[in-house]
């Protein structure tokens, strides 16, 4: 029997959710475990530099950023590859680590880079931790966002002439 003040069990630990947002016809709220199960898995092995840590040999799984953005139906024509130019990525890390991403990066039609929303990294779940940001071909870790928030797509605006 527990005493007053102390629970009968243990709460559940909250899996770590990420939103995504922005000019998006289906913004959504997605853990780790939906970003594992709604989209094919893809696997990077990847070496990096670390300002602090020296060189970083790490192996990841999840499914490519471009996929589970596109599922969201992102605000642009995507039959016209200039109106898909436009649009850009901003990625935020529960450390308040911040990125940017052009959409052109990730598009097929254009650099059709292997961006991952990491789901694990060397053979470890990051259910509780959250999804992590892998740009494979960046030779330093700087776009690495561990403990993603959140994920905003939209058109960059371009100052007046």
């Amino acid at each position: 029997m527990s005493g007053i003040g102390t629970p009968s069990r243990t709460a559940p630990i909250p899996a770590a959710c990420l939103r995504l947002d922005g000019e998006l016809a289906r913004p959504a709220s997605l853990t780790v475990a939906d970003l594992r199960a709604r989209w094919g898995q893809h696997h990077a092995e990847v070496v990096f530099d670390c300002a602090k840590n020296g060189p970083q040999r790490h192996t990841f799984d999840g499914p490519l950023l471009r996929e589970v953005v596109a599922d969201a139906r992102p605000a642009f024509d995507a039959a016209r590859r200039k109106d898909r130019s436009r649009f850009l990525l901003a990625v935020t890390g529960g450390d308040g680590h911040r990125t940017v991403l052009s959409w052109a990066e990730i598009d097929a039609d254009f650099a059709d880079s292997p961006i991952l929303l990491a789901t694990a990294m060397d053979g470890r779940d990051l259910d509780l931790t959250g999804s992590q940001l892998v740009v494979p071909s960046d030779r330093c870790g700087a776009r690495y966002i561990s403990a993603i928030t959140r994920v905003w797509v939209g058109a960059c605006a371009f100052p007046a002439p």
